[in-house]
């Protein structure tokens, strides 16, 4: 009987002690993040990566708690080694996509095909990104919806970034009646792109008939601005151009088709 209890008092400690090393560890844990965070050198790291950094140093933290502890409670970290071997066929194969993820977001973080703040587009996500996290890169998008895509899927499609040129360029077409003149047409557009703010003088603004349709002449005004100021550009462009072509009483027909009665 003393030996049995000699047993559970000897057990019952190195439960206690592994139960206080996870407490006192987590702690820990949490601690150094918040210091890692204020640190200046991390802060300079660029957002993207830091994100990544921060949620790959929290994984590796905790796993080394785990060990710890189970190495206080009397497991040999040897048996608990090859135990999670064992298991850790079994688990990747359940964990294939959680994986892919992770591989996907280091891919993300060494090719750069953007950073936190491009705007770019991913199939039929538009927005800007946040943050590349250790499985999932987030987005805001234009009307302030929060969007997580996991990384798995960013290495396998056609990412479209808005913002690694600084520059952007912008086609606006214009269809007016095959009455106006062409040379008074060109240059109210003109006046409209000297009115519109953010267009850069190189490259040079372009004005050109470019279609005879079937009910209009095609006009496009061919411009170039910086990345963030593309809408601006675009909606100025576009009110400016109607409200001086109704000035100057330039047509813009609707589409209209020709009946001949026999």
């Amino acid at each position: 009987m003393d030996t049995i209890i000699k047993i559970a008092e000897e057990q019952g400690m190195k439960l206690l002690g592994g139960i206080i090393v996870i407490v006192v560890g987590f702690m820990l844990v949490r601690w150094v993040l918040k210091l890692l965070g204020r640190s200046e050198r991390f802060t300079k790291i660029e957002p993207t990566i830091r994100g990544f950094l921060h949620n790959l140093i929290k994984v590796v933290l905790y796993i080394i708690v785990v060990l710890t502890a189970a190495n206080v409670m009397g497991i040999p970290l040897t048996s608990f080694v090859t135990l999670l071997g064992s298991a850790g066929v079994a688990v990747s194969l359940a964990m294939q996509g959680a994986l892919s993820n992770l591989v996907g977001g280091l891919t993300l973080l060494l090719l750069k095909p953007f950073v936190a703040g491009d705007y770019v587009k991913i199939g039929d996500t538009e927005g800007t990104v946040q943050i590349v996290g250790t499985f999932f890169t987030e987005f805001t998008t234009a009307d302030n919806r929060h969007v997580s895509l996991p990384n798995s899927s960013l290495t396998n499609t056609a990412i479209v970034n808005y913002s690694r040129e600084g520059t952007r360029r912008l086609d606006v077409t214009f269809g007016v009646s095959y009455d106006a003149d062409i040379d008074h047409t060109v240059d109210t557009l003109r006046e409209a792109v000297s009115m519109t703010g953010g267009i850069l003088d190189e490259p040079a603004p372009i004005i050109k008939l470019t279609e005879c349709g079937d009910s209009s002449l095609s006009f496009m005004i061919r411009v170039w601005c910086k990345a963030e100021d593309y809408w601006d550009v675009n909606w100025g462009l576009i009110e400016h151009g109607k409200r001086l072509l109704d000035r100057e009483k330039i047509e813009i027909p609707y589409p209209q088709m020709d009946v001949h009665m026999r």
